[in-house]
């Protein structure tokens, strides 16, 4: 099991310039030791966070192909949007190399409902029109920008996120998780209609939690009769009790079909309540 730190999230940290401890070296690989030894934390300054930006501009535009509206001065090779200063960012460092914290490998950011209100909203809601979930505001988190390096991808990053994010879940009140689950679109969104008509018809949540995409992926233009896996994440979310909250939102930055997800505490299965919370 990984070493979960859940160090104060970086509006209640002190600031420090840890930038000498920033200098890039060679990925390590992803051996059954090497996850042992995986740590989860809060980034805790602004080079931390900044990690995070590097490793999503990575995956996002170096494997993606996303176009991305940075802001201005923004240094090159970051994934910055305005968002990001709102957000808690959670880390998984690889093994470091003897007092050096090791590179980051895996990352998401989260959205409080505090910092949600003092940003003027959610990310999410550039796509979707999330009014039908206002009743969950006071204790829903939104997550996002979810990325691992290509060379961590056998899911021991991923269960460590989730553990982090569990216990953060419970032990700041908060029962509600929603977010973007993209998809990708290189065959022009066929293979994401046939994914949305499969999901649709098996884990579409009720009617009263559904939201609508400005911007919707043409479903009725395209193929719905693929069979298409889901996306990894997408699958786990699907695995822990996640509900699709409606249909695909295109987004032409990223070239992805997005799919609104919710996830509740109390939806998760036994023995995922087991795993991540102990409960």
């Amino acid at each position: 099991m990984p070493e979960t730190i859940l160090t104060p999230p970086l509006a209640a940290a002190a600031i420090e310039d840890r930038s000498s401890a920033r200098n890039p070296r060679r990925m390590p690989g992803a051996t059954a030791e090497a996850e042992a030894a995986l740590t989860v934390a809060w980034a805790r300054d602004d080079d931390e966070v900044r990690e995070a930006q590097a490793l999503r501009h990575e995956v996002f535009v170096g494997e993606m192909g996303a176009r991305l509206d940075l802001p201005p001065g923004t240094p090159a090779g970051l994934d910055v949007d305005r968002y990001d200063a709102f957000c808690e960012h959670l880390l998984v460092r690889a093994p470091g190399d003897g007092a050096e914290p090791g590179p980051v490998v895996g990352t998401y950011r989260v959205m409080t409902p505090a910092a949600a209100a003092r940003a003027g909203g959610l990310y999410s809601e550039n796509e979707f029109d999330l009014a039908p979930l206002a009743p969950l505001r006071t204790t829903m988190v939104e997550l996002g920008r979810s990325c691992v390096h290509p060379d961590w991808r056998s899911g021991g990053v991923v269960m460590a996120l989730w553990a982090a994010l569990a216990t953060f879940m419970a032990r700041n009140g908060l029962q509600t998780m929603v977010g973007c689950a993209s998809v990708g679109m290189r065959d022009g969104g066929h293979a994401a209609a046939s994914l949305w008509r499969r999901l649709e018809a098996s884990h579409l949540a009720a009617p009263e939690w559904r939201v609508r995409p400005r911007l919707a992926l043409p479903v009725e233009e395209l193929r719905q009769d693929l069979d298409v896996d889901a996306p990894p994440l997408l699958k786990g979310y699907l695995r822990c009790g996640a509900r699709v909250l409606g249909a695909p939102a295109w987004d032409p930055d990223f070239n992805t079909a997005d799919l609104p997800v919710m996830l509740r505490l109390d939806d998760l299965p036994a023995r995922y309540r087991r795993h991540f919370l102990g409960a």
